[in-house]
This record gives structure tokens, sequence and C-alpha cells, in this order.
């Protein structure tokens, strides 16, 4: 096992529980040696499941400080009634007992099929051994255990030095189907998990992971589903010995920015490995009156099954991109619009350039990863959202997903 996800003062470990499936790592345990500051991000999906209903509650204390994370795959503890809640609480109380913590400072997240009850004595009999395997080493096995259609862990580093120190951010997640997050601040599912050793002031902290969640995780799409249990924690335990960092501090933007680079780097790892993709596909559009305008189009486009299943036909029809981009309820003039695929210019003034031009951009397309960028008028407003394409693979993989 490598030490990539290794971080001072952070242990993990992987176990098989047999929660869903026998025989695979299904329920993680991520612990700080010191309780961390701790920032998180929640669907706003109406319909939440238990972990996602009291981490809320959790995130919502003052000074809000974590020294444990259990994840499982296999269950998503949601639809699940006072008996989901309970059973929450039954977890959580358990590996604060293990581990000699607060149960305050223990947040459970869970992603899965919905509407199974959670088997707790499944959990309870593999969480001492989750225990006593705790490493620094472990960390990296958690990042596989999270895992549900998913074909590959997903892993990001990044590092900075803060007053003279080296600080060190690493992250993880899940994600494939039922990708099409929105996350706000306490108030596939997709899970991420994000530790860095740098001491920040808590405020600070969740404004920056407020901020980066909405660059990074809130602008990918593989179907457009939004989870019940979509979560992101990060957490700071300060090992690192510098100052606390806030908007003050000189390394603020550095640490922002490695903050951000873990986020998108772990967001694009969603799309490649979404459910069925052969396409990463990156959507801009540019020129729209406002930053809001701009998403709302490239959402739009980058959610259409038509313009999805054109992708992984590789076919550039232009007006599907056109038609997705004019039922996005934001005003612009077609005849002023042009769209390029890559640096190739497909439609300029509202009008195709031809099957020379579509030629062109049809090689393009048959790379794993390109841009389609739509310029629709002369404001400053620009978005960009990522999306995959849709293949019968992705139609096969979730019609036998319970089955």
């Amino acid at each position: 096992m490598t030490s990539q996800l290794k971080v001072n003062g952070f242990r993990g470990a992987a176990v098989k529980a047999g929660i869903k499936y026998e025989g695979r790592l299904d329920l993680g345990l991520i612990v700080s040696d010191t309780p961390a500051v701790a920032a998180a991000v929640f669907t706003r999906n109406v319909v939440k499941a238990a972990p996602v209903l009291e981490g809320m509650k959790q995130m919502t204390q003052p000074d809000a400080r974590i020294s444990a994370v259990v994840v499982n795959s296999g269950n998503a503890n949601a639809c699940t009634g006072r008996q989901g809640i309970e059973d929450y609480h039954a977890v959580c109380k358990e590996a604060a007992r293990l581990l000699d913590v607060p149960e305050s400072q223990v947040v459970f997240s869970s992603t899965g099929v919905i509407g199974e009850p959670l088997p707790v004595q499944r959990f309870m009999a593999a969480l001492p051994e989750a225990v006593s395997n705790l490493d620094a080493e472990g960390i990296l096995a958690v990042s596989d255990a999270i895992l549900t259609t998913d074909t590959v862990r997903k892993t990001a580093v990044a590092e900075v030095e803060l007053d003279g120190r080296p600080v060190t951010l690493a992250g993880m997640a899940k994600g494939a189907g039922m990708i099409g997050p929105d996350m706000g601040p306490p108030q596939a599912t997709m899970l991420s998990f994000i530790m860095t050793d740098a001491a920040v002031e808590p405020a600070w902290w969740q404004d920056v992971l407020s901020a980066g969640t909405e660059q990074s995780f809130n602008r990918i799409l593989v179907d457009g589903d939004t989870s019940t249990n979509d979560t992101v924690y990060a957490l700071a335990n300060g090992f690192a010995g510098n100052k606390p960092v806030d908007e003050g501090h000189s390394g603020a933007d550095a640490l922002r920015r490695a903050l951000f680079s873990v986020m998108r780097d772990l967001a694009l790892q969603i799309v490649r490995d979404g459910e069925g993709a052969t396409k990463c596909v990156a959507v801009t559009v540019r020129g729209a009156s406002s930053p809001e305008d701009a998403e709302k189009v490239a959402r739009t486009i980058a959610e259409s099954p038509l313009v999805k299943t054109a992708l992984f036909g590789e076919d550039p029809n232009w007006g599907r991109i056109f038609a997705a981009a004019g039922r996005a309820g934001v005003s612009f003039d077609p005849e002023a619009v042009t769209l390029s695929i890559g640096d190739v210019i497909i439609a300029e003034d509202g009008r195709g350039k031809g099957k020379d031009a579509e030629a062109d951009a049809a090689r393009i397309m048959s790379g794993a990863e390109f841009e389609i960028t739509l310029e629709i008028g002369p404001g400053g407003g620009q978005a960009t959202v990522y999306t995959s394409d849709l293949s019968d693979e992705y139609v096969h993989i979730n019609a036998d997903y319970r089955t």
C-alpha cells in the first residue's frame, strides 16, 4: 500500500463488513489524532438520508470539531425513517466508545441502495477490527471501501507552505452514477473526505469549502440526478503547526488554491469514471449577461440526453446543442451564436459551417476529453460544467443495479 494519502495526525482503516456484498471492503474509518476543525456541505435534495440530516445538525453546532468519520458503501440509510436516525447514532456511539472520544465528534456517511434498513449488527461486529487496524497508511484503503459502481479509486493530494511549514491536503471521493450534485453548507451518490494538517479558523474554512464546492463538485454531471446522500467533509487538525489561517493570513490564497485544486481533481475523476462513460467533456458558455445565466445554459446542454448520446456517438450534432441552450430559460440572440468543439468552429452566427467543419470536429470528439464552447453574446458572464457521455452501458448498469 502506498502512502500517497498520508497526512500528519490522521489515521485510517477499512474492513470487509458484508454490508451488501461479501469479500469486499465496505466499511471505512478516518480518525484525527486531535479534534479537527470541520467544514461540510450536504445535498440540497429535499429527500435527505439519515447521515445527511444528522450530519447537518452536528455541523451547525458552534465551532464544530470532528475526531472520526465512519463511512460505508452498499447501503445509503436513506428513506429509512426514525429507525435510520437511531441506527446512525448507534454506529456513532459505538465508534466513539471504541475510540474514547465524544459521540458529538463522530460523523457517519453512507452510500448505496436507498430504502433498505442499515444492517447495524454488521457494523458493530466490524468496527473493533477497523479501530485496531488504524494506521497512518490506512487512509488509502478507505478510498476503496467507499466505492459502489465506481471502477477506480479517486484520490488527490496537494502541498503548500504556511508560515515556513510544509502542509499537506489529501482527499478521496466516490461517485460514478446518480451524479448531479447540488450541495450547500449546513443547512450517486457523491461523497468526498478531505484532510489537511493545516491550522485554520473555522468560519474561513467553511467559507472556502463552500466556494470550492460551487466550482468543482457542483459543476459536474453524469446523469443529472442529485443524490439523497451527497456530502463533503473537510477536516483540518493543525498538526503542521502554522498560525490558524483566515482571510488575513499571508498563506490564505495558497491554501485556498490547494483546496480548490484537490476538489476539482476529484470532481473530474468522478466524471471520467461516470457509469458507462467514454468521454469527459467541458461545456463552456461565454458572453452571457451573468455567470449565473452562463451556468444555466451550460448545465442544460450538459444534462441533455440528446447531447450526451451524441457525445457517445462522436457526432458533432450542433443542432442538439443549440436546442438545449435555447430551453435553458436565458435570453440570447440565436443568430449571434458561435459554437466550437475544441478549436473547430462548427456553427457561426447561428448557422452551421458545413460538412468539412463537422468532420474536423468529429475527429476531436474521438478523443476521451475535449471542450464544447458556446458564445451566446457580448456579455461578460462565463461558466463551465463538466459532463460525460450517455452510453448503452449506463442503461445496463442502472437497470440491473438492485438485481
